[in-house]
C-alpha cells in the first residue's frame, strides 16, 4: 500500500488503482466495529435494511414488530450520487426470476432460465432459476449481473442484459429464511465481493470466482439482512436477535492461533511505519 503512495504522489499511478486497491483492502480486514453500537430500538428481529443512494447518510430498518427506523451514519462525504432504476427484478416462492421494464406495461423482458435453454430432465425445472423458492436478489453495483440465492442452498450469477446464467459455483449457500433474504454487494473494489447472511454469520465470497473469502461472526440468531456502505467500505447486518451490527475495516490483521511464537496482534502492512535509523546514517 505503501508503493501505491508512493507512486500516486510521483503522478505515476492511476488515481482510480489506488482507489480499487484501498476500497479491497479495507473489504478483507472488515471485523466488528468495537467503538460504535447501533441503537437498539427494535422489538424483534430485524427483516430488512437499506441505505438511501443520494448521500449514503440514512439508513432504514424495517422489523417485525412494524417498526420502521430512520438512523443518520453521519456521511459527511456530501457527494451526490443519483441512480435510474428502469429495470426490476422479481423472484417467487415458484422458482422462477422475472426482469421488467418498468417503463413498459407489457409482458416481462426475461425469464432466467438455470439450464441456459438446453434441455432438463424435470420438466418442472424448466425456465426455472433455482430449485427452490427465490427469496433474495441483489444487482451489482454496475448493474451488469443479478445474484439470486433460494431455499435450494443455491446462489447464481446471471448476465442482466440476456439473462444467462454464469454457472459461477458458489458452493453450498445455507439458506432456510422463510422469508426475504436481503444481501448486498460491495462497489469499487478491484474483486468485487457478495456479503450473504449464513444463519449467525455472514459469508463473503467473490462474485466473479465464487471464492469463499471469510464468515464475519458477531450475532446471536440468524441474520435475515445486510447493506454495504460503499463510501466507507462499512457493512451493517440486521438479525432476529434484534440487533444491528456495524463492520467497519481494521487496521490490524489476526494472528493465527498456532503461532506460538508471536503473541501481539500484527498491524497491518499498510499502516506500517517503514521508516528505521538507518535512513538518517545513510
Amino acid at each position: 500500500m505503501l508503493g501505491f503512495l508512493s507512486a500516486r504522489q510521483a503522478g505515476l499511478d492511476d488515481p482510480l488503482r489506488f482507489r480499487r486497491a484501498e476500497s479491497t483492502r479495507r473489504v478483507f480486514a472488515l471485523e466488528l466495529n468495537k467503538d460504535r453500537d447501533v441503537e437498539r430500538i427494535h422489538g424483534s428481529g430485524v427483516n430488512t435494511l437499506d441505505i438511501e443512494p443520494v448521500e449514503g447518510r440514512y439508513m432504514l430498518s424495517g422489523g417485525s414488530d412494524g417498526v420502521i427506523v430512520l438512523y443518520d451514519l453521519e456521511n459527511s462525504s456530501r457527494q451526490p450520487c443519483y441512480t435510474c432504476k428502469a429495470v426490476c427484478s422479481v423472484g417467487s416462492a415458484d422458482s422462477r426470476v422475472k426482469l421488467w421494464d418498468v417503463r413498459r406495461a407489457s409482458g416481462c423482458l426475461i425469464t432466467l432460465d438455470q439450464h441456459n435453454g438446453k434441455k432438463s430432465q424435470a420438466v418442472e425445472s424448466a425456465n426455472t432459476a433455482h430449485n427452490g423458492k427465490v427469496n433474495g436478489l441483489c444487482f451489482t453495483s454496475d448493474g451488469l449481473h443479478l445474484l439470486t440465492v433460494g431455499t435450494d442452498d443455491r446462489m447464481r450469477l446471471w448476465n442482466s442484459s440476456n439473462g444467462e446464467n454464469t454457472l459461477v459455483n458458489y458452493g453450498k449457500v445455507c439458506n432456510d429464511s422463510r422469508k426475504g433474504l436481503k444481501f448486498t454487494v460491495s462497489c469499487g473494489c478491484s474483486s468485487e465481493f457478495v456479503f450473504v447472511p449464513y444463519g449467525s454469520t455472514i459469508a463473503v465470497y467473490t462474485i466473479y470466482s465464487g471464492e469463499q473469502i471469510t464468515m464475519l461472526k458477531g450475532h446471536y440468531k440468524s441474520v435475515d439482512c445486510c447493506v454495504f456502505q460503499s463510501n466507507f467500505q462499512e457493512l451493517y447486518s440486521g438479525s432476529r436477535d434484534c440487533n444491528i451490527l456495524a463492520w467497519v475495516p481494521s487496521l490490524y490483521e489476526a494472528v493465527p492461533e498456532d503461532d506460538e511464537t508471536t503473541t501481539k496482534s500484527q498491524l497491518n502492512p499498510a499502516f506500517e511505519d517503514a521508516w528505521s535509523s538507518s535512513d538518517e546514517d545513510g
